[in-house]
């Protein structure tokens, strides 16, 4: 038996309230999804996470080389579906499909289900006995009791044969609230196994605080990274630092704008997130970037930090040059990084020093840049 985990997460999450996606919002320093994800190393082969088409930059940053990653459809059967094509015809046996929404599953939810499976049961899925009394409402009227025997709130991860999930998703393409109830459409035996009260699907506000609960709480989760920069100057009129295009006697030699403030600080955010440099995502050997602007290079760290539950705590840059003058510029400076990096002009600092006319700097053949950045986990 080779099984494949299906994290789905194409969905927007609405219930949630105003930000992002649930999926995305950070638990206890890692997103919602990562930790449903995470559950999964060493109990499936592969893992196949679905996207809505708008969070695909988000998942390759977050899960490239450690998950598939497939564009979700219109509904979560379209979605589920999209996945199980995907392992049509490979040597995978079983799919567990799992919400992204459900962070806390457990070791001994997710291995009940399995032992189903390899003990020859077409599906399985955890459930938990129903133990309130249930109504029936009208608007603000309650109606009727309605019997809570032999009923079970459904959970995930569900488990089935492949092709017998893909058979059924084929057959009812109209979908289905779950993948049990497919299942069942389609006449297969679903075995219920213990499902676990932590095992909560995030879906409203309140739902994460409780999540934060069940996690006993963390510690802050805070980073810090250091960027350093250098560019040449050489013919021009002009230098763009920190964003802003300044005259001057020459202009600095780059493959981009070589803006030296907003490298630093890009380098800066990067090394927080352990995510390499510059040029790791923007390597100077590809021609789109030539001349490009930096504020892309920028936008595109804080996005990484933000996918992955972070939010920028403050951040300075030392700009080292003779001229141009930056005091004048420094608060225009500051205004166009917040701007940037989505936060108010009061988490950054942007100041200047010379040399003392020592070094490359004081001889006005360069400008470098010194930025570090602290990132803390949402």
């Amino acid at each position: 038996m080779k099984i494949a985990a299906i994290i789905t997460a194409a969905g927007r999450g609405l219930r949630c309230g105003p930000g992002a996606p649930k999926q995305w919002r950070n638990l206890a320093g890692q997103t919602v999804l990562a930790r449903a994800a995470a559950a999964f190393e060493g109990r499936a082969a592969c893992c196949i996470i679905v996207l809505h088409p708008d969070d695909m930059a988000e998942g390759v940053a977050l899960f490239a080389g450690t998950a598939v990653l497939v564009a979700g459809g219109e509904t979560r059967s379209a979605s589920v579906r999209a996945a199980l094509e995907v392992l049509e015809g490979s040597d995978v046996t079983h799919v567990l499909i799992h919400d992204g929404a459900r962070p806390l599953v457990s070791p001994v939810v997710i291995d009940g289900v399995i032992a189903a499976l390899s003990g020859g049961a077409p599906a399985a899925a955890p459930g938990l006995p129903v133990t309130d009394a249930l109504w029936r409402t009208e608007g603000t009227r309650i109606v009727a009791a309605t019997p809570r025997d032999n009923l079970a709130r459904a959970q995930t991860p569900q488990g089935f044969a492949l092709d017998a999930i893909l058979a059924a998703h084929r057959a009812h393409p109209e979908g289905a609230a779950d993948d049990v109830e497919l299942a069942l459409r389609n006449g297969l035996e679903v075995t219920l196994t213990p499902g676990c009260e932590d095992n909560l699907k995030i879906t409203w506000p309140d739902d994460l605080a409780r999540a934060e609960r069940l996690l006993g709480g963390h510690a802050m989760d805070v980073r810090m990274g250091n960027g350093f920069d250098v560019h040449a100057l050489g013919p021009g009129d002009h230098v763009t630092l920190c964003g802003l295009r300044l005259p001057h006697s020459h202009g600095l030699v780059g493959h981009s704008d070589a803006d030296v403030g907003m490298h630093a600080l890009t380098d800066a955010i990067l090394g927080a997130l352990a995510e390499g440099d510059i040029g790791r995502h923007f390597p100077p050997s590809d021609a789109q970037w030539k001349g490009a602007d930096s504020a892309i290079f920028l936008a595109r760290a804080a996005e990484i930090a933000a996918a992955r539950g972070y939010r920028l705590g403050n951040a300075d840059v030392t700009l080292i040059c003779e001229a141009p003058k930056i005091g004048p510029h420094a608060a225009a400076m500051r205004s166009r990084l917040a701007e940037i990096l989505g936060c108010e002009p009061g988490r950054i600092s942007v100041k200047a020093t010379t040399s003392e006319r020592l070094g490359f700097t004081g001889r006005g053949e360069g400008i470098a840049a010194i930025a570090t950045a602290t990132l803390i986990g949402n």
